[in-house]
């Protein structure tokens, strides 16, 4: 046989070896690409859902102990100041001045202007808050020691209505004013330290409210005969009334309080014992915004792990929401739209906008709610207060007095956004793991031609500007030789490339060491003849006093040396404040602020910049023992700058702006800082000027000076 027959032979024996090791490797790569992806995906979605879940657990169990432990604070505290000295003799003294006033009378014109007061300033808020006709007959406090005392301390206020507490003495000379002096310091920052919203002091025998720290409209009014008769405030004292001890602490719930303009207020409730006697109620108003801050975490929901749309919100008996919701605070329209798209009642959401709060005004009705008031704790996939499917966990909340529920929650889509990743990753991968299976079998037909097309690939991106790219070298033979003078190649060149690039560098940093970092830019971008006019910058000149006789009996390197310390901060605090530096020349030092960027307080800058400089020399004269003084000049005016020479850069300023400014440092004095009149027109209001009057100018005349007070 010869050897042309055995070639052509052989051919379609490689042929058909080729085919079977391509169907052999196609099959067991798509076998297991498919059993790898389907595994994995059920496996990383539970695992995933199971991670979503003990996380919105932990979060919610975390934000429950701080609910509780928030909760267990405030009521010992209230029980402990309820038994203070402080609070005794304080409810003593305010319970007799107040029964003194009870039985006082009340000019006609006292009762006509706090009347008057409802109408124009109480009342018109409610009726926008509520959306509601209130007759204010029904608001309107009764007896006279109520018409005294809000006359007193809310109609004749000085201050608005968030800082009525400030007014510790109404200065009407009356018993209950001596004693609100001397008690009403006290309380008050009692109420601060303990973050309670109001302090109030109920008299137990009568309910009368005879004290509290905010002096809103329940001020006075009693609470089992006035107008806030029915509120949970008059429910917690009322519960603190009658058959207590010592240490009983009643809470009330939130609901909309009128004296707060309707917003959520939950009240905690004390009883006060003088000698065992029960005289009077102390209260705590508590604001829903302490309890929205950690649930909310400060509304920072990202850093506590609940991503784009997750969060944790507090849900009451009534179903209503008792903190706020973060679609509210991030995106209230899409908030409204949501609630509406999802079937809530108009009126709810008018409620909402006018309160500003979904609280008290949202209504849960979901699976997780129910159960979590129901005292059951768990997990799963529900459809949310927007109808929105969501992960979510719940549970109850221990508070006394309370049967809330807390939900920790995240929606669907954003729970399984990794899972739809993965999916989509896993079908992308599945396809390209069998091109590679295809790619394979066709390269092993190929394999002497690897090395070849390697280099070939080499080449055409090392001439794209790939200098990175490397070949490997898969063979011993003159392409492996190749293989290795290319990669050597390119390594040479790119360490050539490298040393070019750092010189460029260099370059670039010494042009911007002699131009303005826009001016280089323009100069780099070829533009000829820089010259422009700005119409109002400010420009300084800074000189040593004497320092050239001071010089002449020092070594040229010590001068040098010092010179060159004292400029370099100067440049630091140019740098810091703005400002450019243009030159300096011996031991002179000019500076402008307002170009080649314009800024609005360029005169305020320069000054800053002067006095600095002046601080600077004084340090740096004791730092080297030396004896330095800086006379500075500033003028503020239109200039003209632009760039000279060709082989050696400069850029420079011209211009009466820059003369003046000259003559403003060598007509001034040692350690001192002389400006003109636009410098002081521009500053006097933020700065101390001293008149210096007029001085003679070269070139000038006669102009006026000014020295800045130091």
């Amino acid at each position: 046989m010869s050897l042309p027959d055995a070639t052509s032979s052989a051919r379609p024996l490689r042929r058909r070896l080729a085919a079977k090791l391509f169907a052999i490797l196609f099959l067991l790569g798509a076998v297991a690409v498919l059993l790898t992806s389907v595994l994995g995906y059920f496996y990383a979605r539970d695992a995933l859902q199971a991670s979503i879940y003990n996380q919105l657990t932990i979060v919610r169990k975390s934000k429950a102990h701080q609910l509780e432990a928030y909760f267990r604070t405030i009521s010992t505290e209230l029980s402990q100041l309820a038994t203070s000295k402080m609070v005794v003799d304080a409810t003593r003294e305010f319970k007799a001045r107040f029964d003194e006033l009870g039985v006082s009378d009340v000019p006609f014109d006292v009762r006509r202007r706090v009347g008057d007061w409802y109408v124009t300033q109480y009342m018109p808020e409610m009726r926008r808050v509520t959306d509601k006709d209130l007759n204010v007959n029904d608001f309107l406090p009764i007896g006279p020691a109520a018409y005294y005392l809000q006359y007193n301390y809310i109609v004749q206020n000085p201050h608005p209505r968030a800082r009525r507490r400030l007014v510790d003495n109404a200065g009407d000379g009356s018993a209950y004013s001596g004693q609100h002096a001397i008690y009403h310091p006290l309380l008050r920052s009692a109420a601060t330290a303990f973050r309670f919203q109001d302090l109030m002091l109920v008299d137990a025998s009568t309910g009368d409210l005879i004290y509290t720290v905010d002096k809103e409209v329940d001020f006075a009014t009693s609470l089992r005969t006035g107008p806030r008769r029915h509120s949970n405030v008059a429910a917690a004292v009322a519960a603190c009334s009658s058959g207590v001890d010592k240490s009983t602490v009643c809470f009330e719930d939130f609901t909309p309080y009128a004296p707060s303009r309707g917003a959520p207020t939950a009240f905690m409730a004390a009883p006060v014992f003088d000698r065992d006697v029960l005289i009077g109620i102390l209260v705590a108003q508590l604001s829903i915004q302490e309890i929205d801050n950690v649930v909310t975490g400060n509304r920072r929901w990202r850093q506590d792990g609940f991503g784009d749309t997750g969060e944790a919100y507090i849900v009451g008996p009534d179903r209503l929401v008792r903190s706020g919701l973060r679609a509210f605070y991030e995106n209230p329209e899409q908030y409204f739209a949501e609630l509406k798209s999802g079937g809530e009642l108009d009126e709810n959401i008018d409620a909402i906008r006018r309160y500003g709060t979904p609280v008290l005004h949202q209504r849960v009705l979901t699976e997780a709610a129910r159960a979590g008031l129901a005292g059951i704790e768990g997990e799963g996939e529900i459809f949310g207060y927007r109808r929105i499917p969501t992960l979510a966990s719940w549970g109850p909340l221990a508070i006394a007095g309370t049967n809330w529920a807390l939900i920790a929650k995240v929606d669907t889509a954003e729970a399984f956004a990794p899972i739809y990743k993965l999916q989509r990753d896993l079908t992308i991968v599945g396809g390209l793991a069998l091109l590679v299976v295809l790619a394979t079998g066709a390269w092993l037909s190929r394999a002497l031609l690897g090395p070849m097309r390697d280099l070939t690939v080499g080449v055409s991106r090392f001439a794209a500007g790939d200098y990175q790219t490397k070949v490997p070298i898969r063979t011993d033979d003159e392409i492996g030789a190749l293989c290795v003078a290319f990669n050597n190649m390119v390594d040479e060149l790119r360490g050539k490339n490298l040393i070019i690039e750092n010189k460029n560098r260099e370059n670039e940093a010494l042009l911007l060491n002699v131009l303005p970092a826009p001016i280089a830019n323009r100069l780099r971008d070829g533009e000829q003849g820089i010259a422009d006019g700005f119409a109002d910058v400010t420009v300084a000149f800074a000189d040593l006093v004497g320092f050239t006789q001071m010089s002449s009996d020092m070594a040229p390197e010590k001068v040098v040396t010092l010179l060159n310390g004292l400029f370099t901060r100067f440049d630091e605090a140019a740098h810091q404040l703005g400002i450019e530096k243009i030159k300096t020349v011996g031991d002179a030092y000019m500076a402008v602020c307002g170009m080649p960027v314009s800024v609005p307080d360029h005169a305020e800058r320069m000054v800053r910049m002067a006095i600095r400089m002046v601080h600077i020399t004084r340090e740096h004269a004791l730092e080297h023992h030396v004896t330095m003084k800086l006379r500075v000049g500033i003028n503020s005016g239109p200039v003209v700058a632009g760039v000279i020479g060709k082989s050696k850069y400069i850029y420079d300023l011209w211009g009466d702006t820059v003369n003046l400014a000259s003559r403003m440092e060598s007509g001034g004095i040692p350690d001192g800082i002389q400006v003109t009149r636009p410098v002081y027109e521009k500053l006097k209001d933020e700065f101390v000027f001293e008149a210096r009057g007029a001085i003679e100018v070269k070139g000038k005349g006669s102009v006026e000076a000014w020295l800045l007070k130091l």
